[in-house]
């Protein structure tokens, strides 16, 4: 890499120019967008920042983020997602400059396959407010309190059992309010994974690690890089490792038929809304992110996040040994992240399943993200319970931002959204509860129909 855009990592002179010392372009090496799109290959992936163009062919290996997230967007302008992510983008350009290899053509437009140039340029002005009010900095008191009644929940679960005993009444109510704890943990370790507490990204990722280490006993990493694929390309088959099912269930409206067509019954798929209930909510957490987190953190010697994780066994095994033995405190933890399961599910996919699901479609990053998203009505409890991600709208086009603003961003998302004609969907709880069995039980119907008469 590198070499100040003289020659693209295909082998392909540049079109002439270089990089001047204040990082410009000295010359003239511009691209066409048809140029741009051919280099949008696992082993040749070039993309375009403010109408800069840049061969991440090799720093794809190397990012921080993970190589798949910024592969993604391989042939594609990517200067929104670029901004949304980083906490300082002017800081992360200065390790673009060794990728800089030309420009748009000036002929170009700013935008990739037809997209809206007016709904782009007004959500970039959006952004550009929200800033200068203020919506990206965080109230730290607010982050205190909140770590404050998670760590109070533990205290409380494990006082009960030293006051009262182990009686069956009493170790149900310590395993409730242990899984509230753990479903707490889990947003405010989502804050953090998105740089949305602090200002320098490095205290974030020590937060982060100790509460989805110590509190929750997963991995930092492991993550990282699943999650920010999902904000990537929200409900875009093959990039967003959310709509993986593992042929476990089909979802939306276009892989049903697909799988039908092709007679593919791994499953009984017209019964998914059913057995949902047995595989969906109950394993989620304990069995199968529980062998990914392991997994992973073993494949990619990943020893750091595995020593915070082991911390999390230590302080529960040293807590509760005494009064359940080695079995029963197995047993309280299965349990315990049963409940937290069912939590997490409903929560994560009340916003999300129920939502458009399609192959890449190229779109822009606010249409994206909400033909993929809904948000829930707001209250004191529906803020509480799903960690303001009822507000899941806002989260996706600002996922750097601290939750306690999301409200206030929401109506002036909703004003653009009008403007332009898109779809800014909020439901009630129930209702989005009830919304993701009947999206299942339209999917099953649409493969049934499909594999039977197509």
């Amino acid at each position: 890499m590198g070499g100040g855009g003289q020659q693209t990592e295909s082998g392909e002179p540049a079109k002439g120019g270089g990089v001047g010392p204040d990082g410009g372009l000295g010359g003239s090496a511009v691209y066409t967008w048809e140029e741009v799109q051919r280099h949008s290959h696992r082993g040749d992936q070039w993309l375009v920042i403010d109408r800069k163009v840049y061969n991440i062919t090799q720093w794809a290996k190397r990012h921080p983020g993970g190589i798949r997230v910024i592969s993604h967007f391989a042939g594609e302008d990517a200067t929104d997602a670029f901004t949304a992510f980083h906490l300082d983008p002017n800081f992360v350009r200065k390790f673009l400059k060794p990728l800089l290899i030309g420009e748009l053509a000036p002929t170009e437009p700013s935008q990739d396959h037809g997209k809206n140039a007016a709904l782009v340029q007004d959500f970039q002005t959006l952004r550009d407010r929200v800033e200068s009010e203020g919506l990206l900095r965080a109230r730290l008191l607010f982050f205190s309190l909140y770590l404050g009644h998670i760590l109070l929940l533990e205290a409380l679960a494990l006082g009960l059992l030293w006051v009262w005993g182990t009686s069956w009444s009493l170790t149900l109510l310590c395993s409730l309010m242990l899984a509230t704890s753990q479903a707490q943990a889990g947003w405010l370790q989502h804050d953090f994974g998105h740089l949305s507490v602090f200002k320098k990204s490095s205290w974030n990722h020590k937060l982060h690690k100790f509460v989805i280490g110590h509190l929750k006993g997963a991995s930092a990493n492991w993550w990282n890089h699943r999650h920010f694929q999902h904000h990537a390309k929200p409900n875009v088959f093959s990039k967003d490792p959310d709509v993986n099912s593992l042929h476990v269930f089909v979802l939306g409206d276009k892989q049903p038929v697909e799988y039908g067509i092709k007679k593919l019954k791994y499953l009984p798929y017209h019964h998914q809304h059913q057995y949902f209930f047995l595989i969906g909510p109950p394993l989620l957490i304990p069995v199968y992110f529980h062998i990914q987190i392991l997994r992973t953190m073993f494949l990619r010697q990943d020893w750091v996040d595995l020593a915070w994780a082991m911390t999390f066994y230590l302080r529960f095994f040293c807590c509760y040994y005494p009064f359940f033995g080695f079995f029963g405190s197995v047993a309280l933890m299965s349990f315990v992240r049963f409940l937290d399961s069912h939590w997490f599910v409903w929560v994560t996919q009340m916003n999300h399943l129920p939502m458009e699901m399609d192959h890449e479609r190229h779109q822009d990053w606010l249409t994206m993200q909400l033909i993929a998203t809904c948000n829930i009505e707001q209250s004191t409890f529906n803020d509480w319970f799903s960690g303001h991600l009822n507000f899941q709208i806002e989260h996706h086009l600002f996922p750097t931002m601290p939750r306690h603003n999301y409200h206030l961003v929401a109506p002036l998302v909703r004003t653009l959204c009008e403007k332009h004609g898109v779809s800014y969907q909020v439901k009630t709880l129930q209702k989005a509860i009830i919304d993701v069995v009947r999206s299942l039980k339209k999917s099953g119907d649409l493969w049934l129909d499909a594999y039977l008469h197509k």
